[in-house]
């Protein structure tokens, strides 16, 4: 979850947040910047609560020159930062800046506290804000257009989603494909089951080189059409948030409509898609919806709340879609989201939300708003959430290209549940295990998640998720795979924000 406060700039009066009339609360990410990943923007100090480092104001940012952006400067900006807005400053202690070469690295450092009990598991961090805004604004990105799961165990490696207007899926590389072999040319071609046994998968992330326009790959595939060589560049393309193919469906089930969504991630071109989804829907007079969010590991709170009332048509306008709470010494802070009014909204009898360990935040957000709204008439099906009840501000420093993403608020929805840093399984009412099952296209009424969705839709009964924080079934084996192979997304030690937001994207 991402909040945004694009608009707002750090003022050099002791990096206070200064009250500016375009500072939106439904901007969903910021530029002194507030984002949930994605407020009204708001005055405030350093923060004088326990776990400060340091003391005093801090030095007011400089005029910018080369100077201001050094990592000795960076790094000081980024403790103030965290001084004054970070939602666990008792888990703050003494990092020396000087051990770094490098600013996540120090972040990490930071955050180690909060990430030792669970509660910022790498959420905080520092990336640029030209790629973010493109990111965000147009789902602008570079790379072949595909997600990536490995199996550890076989050391085998497998296509789980291709994007359309993206190079693979253009090579015929669609889900269920399995890539054998990594090279950068065809007489450089190394078996996948030898690069994960030298070096895992971080040697894995490091054969697909890096995420940049122009990085040319060469690819052994097997599929359904056979074994064959394939070469692939990495190219900038636009990522559709809702998919042309299945990003909305209808299923026919025992003469009645069912609707389906699959939403890949919260970026603001996903609000218009979602509008006409959903009056594809309420056109076919659906009752029951099945949201597809397995691979969607979050975003931002606007379409977070977009998607809420689209799914809200029976929800009044006084209710509560999410309460962002920000730390004691920032309530002022604290922001309100509730139901809006759209006019593709549905009002479904029941809601079964498809689930892996891949989705979280904004994802989870949804689904936690709609608990004390239709408490037995929601479930997730598939495997447990990956818990992320809170949210990132962003903080911009302009002259440096830095936007820091600070955890900075916790989620709660309208009965004040939140707190579910162990996923959605051990406190949701309901749930259904099942496979994600790599034979079948997303959305197809044959795959083992929707089929189990479909089995909840229908008051049908079926195995919950045991609610461990950890995988229970991983991905549905292919034939060809070991019957209970369990896959997860390849990712980076230090992920992309595509990455982030949507696991296991190449």
């Amino acid at each position: 979850m991402k909040k945004d406060r694009r608009q707002c700039e750090i003022k050099p009066l002791g990096y206070r947040l200064m009250k500016d009339w375009r500072c939106r609360v439904r901007d969903g990410l910021t530029s002194l910047a507030v984002a949930l990943a994605l407020s009204s923007c708001g005055g405030g100090g350093s923060s004088s609560g326990s776990g400060v480092i340091g003391s005093g104001t801090p030095t007011p940012t400089p005029t910018p020159t080369n100077s201001a952006c050094s990592l000795a400067n960076r790094e000081s900006w980024v403790l103030a930062q965290f001084n004054e807005w970070y939602l666990f400053p008792d888990t703050l202690g003494y990092v020396d800046p000087t051990a770094f070469t490098d600013l996540n690295d120090y972040v990490d450092a930071l955050t180690a506290g909060a990430r030792a009990q669970g509660k910022d598991r790498y959420f905080s961090y520092v990336t640029s804000i030209a790629a973010e805004d493109a990111y965000y604004n147009s789902g602008q990105t570079a790379g072949f257009g595909i997600r990536l799961y490995t199996d550890d165990a076989a050391r085998r490696l497998w296509v789980s989603e291709a994007f359309e207007s993206a190079p693979a899926l253009a090579a015929g590389i669609d889900r269920g494909a399995e890539i054998l072999a990594i090279g950068t040319s065809t007489d450089a071609l190394q078996n996948v089951s030898d690069i994960m046994a030298s070096g895992g998968d971080s040697a894995l992330n490091d054969a697909f080189g890096d995420a940049t326009a122009g990085v040319t790959r060469v690819l052994k595939i097997n599929d359904s059409a056979g074994t064959r060589i394939v070469t692939l560049t990495k190219t900038d393309f636009d990522i559709a948030p809702v998919s042309s193919r299945y990003g909305e469906r209808i299923i026919s089930d025992n003469g009645r409509n069912i609707g389906y969504i699959n939403l890949r991630t919260f970026i603001y071109t996903a609000q218009p898609a979602l509008r006409t989804a959903f009056a594809q829907l309420k056109a076919q007079g659906v009752n029951d919806v099945i949201v597809d969010l397995r691979y969607n590991g979050g975003g931002l709170i606007d379409v977070a709340q977009t998607l809420g009332s689209l799914l809200g048509g029976g929800r009044r306008s006084s209710d509560v879609f999410a309460l962002l709470r920000f730390r004691p010494e920032k309530t002022s802070e604290n922001e309100t989201y509730y139901f809006e009014s759209e006019g593709s909204a549905i009002a479904p009898r029941r809601i079964a939300f498809i689930t892996t360990q891949g989705t979280a935040s904004a994802s989870e957000m949804v689904i936690n708003a709609f608990r004390p709204f239709l408490p037995s008439d929601i479930a997730i099906i598939g495997d447990n959430t990956y818990g992320k009840p809170v949210g990132q501000i962003a903080l911009d420093q302009s002259a440096c290209d830095d936007r820091l993403r600070i955890i900075a608020f916790q989620d709660e929805n309208a009965a004040g549940q939140t707190g579910f840093f162990n996923g959605l399984a051990p406190v949701i009412g309901q749930s259904c295990r099942a496979r994600d099952d790599l034979q079948y296209p997303l959305g197809d009424p044959g795959e083992d998640s929707v089929a189990r969705a479909v089995d909840f839709l229908d008051g049908r009964s079926c195995t919950a998720i045991a609610g461990t924080g950890v995988a229970q079934n991983g991905i549905a084996a292919l034939d060809r795979v070991a019957p209970v192979a369990a896959l997860k997304p390849l990712t980076p030690a230090r992920p992309s924000l595509p990455q982030r937001d949507m696991p296991g994207f190449f």
